[in-house]
């Protein structure tokens, strides 16, 4: 994908939920979705233990991961918002209504897998 997104497939239970984007550079997270319009799919953002919404165009879904990946809380954020720091190694981000439809709840453990 570029500039330091990779592609690839969000599990839950060894099922795909979702495709996904991973943010692989420091420039890649700060960006995050700033800029779109909509996602389709999923962003994550590893080494990241808080988010923010300013300057977005949309509301999003959060879920904190910790270092094995469960999912230790979940929020949604409209836009121009600033999240509250969590206990987590990790964030992913969806269109807010997104874990809702893939049925995503805290205490769920996701993967990574790369697309082929």
């Amino acid at each position: 994908m570029g500039d330091g997104i990779a592609a690839c497939w969000l599990l839950r239970d060894g099922e795909v939920i979702a495709a996904a984007e991973l943010a692989r550079s420091v420039p890649a997270r700060w960006r995050g979705l700033l800029g779109r319009d909509g996602l389709d799919g999923a962003l994550v953002l590893p080494h990241t233990r808080a988010v923010h919404t300013l300057g977005m165009r949309f509301s999003i879904d959060v879920a904190f991961l910790d270092s094995t990946w469960h999912v230790v809380d979940l929020c949604t954020m409209s836009p121009w918002r600033v999240g509250r720091p969590r206990w987590c190694s990790s964030v992913l981000e969806a269109e807010a209504g997104a874990f809702e439809r893939w049925g995503l709840h805290r205490g769920d453990t996701v993967e990574l897998r790369p697309c082929p």
